[in-house]
């Protein structure tokens, strides 16, 4: 098990694995870097390092949740890539980690060496918003990971063709099974943190100046068909305002894909052999 201590002195939990171009994965709000399993296979030549971030999978909570933010959190992945020596790295951000990598090309573009963007863009989709928000912090209301594996797939909007197997392994993933039924594997408080700075009602902030910095840079973008939080119409305006983008959408999944379906995998490494070059 590998950890390192942030400046605030939390110790957050990694892995390192394998060898080549650095792709830096970093998973959505509420997930950790086991998001990442069904695309190693995809990512087979890359150093491949995941984190969890802090209050998240294996990572300390901290004692002050109003840490939970992007600004921090994107301060500790400089953080870890300073402890490994990363002078840049590629990220495969999805959701929060490709808002992460945003503020990276605003702060720190120079530790970038491309980006993958999964199921995210510089415009985010109210409705997807409010669908995160409203299940945030809340314990799920099965009581084992046989009876969620047999509901979940029902319930997750714009999924089709996802056998009951995955559905297990994701509840197994996300959730633990506990004598009280199933609790998730992150800090509650995670909540307040996110509703602090969530106002449906004001002006979302301009992303694409953020998007734009990254020219030059391999990028790609990997959507899914039914996604509620990345439109078709911004990954469009992404492709438009940077013509070389790698873009891929995945037909019967929402947000987010596995990332090991065949649309999936021929954007990742089609991103990775740019990486190389």
């Amino acid at each position: 098990m590998s950890r390192f201590t942030t400046s605030d002195g939390l110790s957050l939990h990694y892995t390192d694995e394998g060898e080549g171009p650095v792709v830096l994965c970093l998973s959505g709000l509420t997930r950790n870097g086991a998001d990442f399993d069904y695309a190693m296979p995809a990512l087979a030549g890359c150093r491949v390092v995941r984190l969890d971030y802090r209050g998240r999978g294996q990572s300390d909570w901290a004692e002050d949740h109003m840490s939970y933010t992007i600004p921090r959190e994107t301060q500790d992945v400089v953080e870890l890539m300073d402890h490994l020596g990363l002078g840049q790295a590629a990220v495969l951000g999805t959701s929060r980690g490709g808002l992460i990598a945003l503020t990276l090309a605003a702060m720190a573009r120079d530790r970038l060496a491309g980006v993958c963007f999964v199921d995210v863009g510089p415009v985010l989709e109210l409705a997807g918003l409010a669908v995160v928000v409203d299940y945030l912090g809340r314990n799920p209301v099965w009581q084992s990971h046989d009876e969620a594996a047999e509901v979940i797939g029902s319930r997750m909007a714009g999924f089709a063709g996802v056998p009951e197997s995955r559905w297990r392994q994701e509840v197994e993933k996300h959730f633990v099974e506990t004598d009280g039924g199933l609790t998730i594997n992150y800090d509650p408080k995670l909540r307040d943190a996110v509703l602090a700075g969530f106002d449906p009602e004001a002006e979302a902030p301009d992303l694409w100046p953020f998007f734009e910095a990254l020219k030059g840079l391999p990028v790609a973008c990997i959507r899914g068909g039914n996604s509620d939080l990345l439109s078709a119409k911004t990954l469009a305006e992404m492709q438009a305002r940077m013509p070389g983008m790698i873009a891929a959408t995945v037909p019967d999944r929402g947000h987010v894909p596995f990332l090991d379906e065949a649309e999936s995998v021929m954007a990742l490494r089609a991103w990775i052999e740019e990486l190389r070059r």
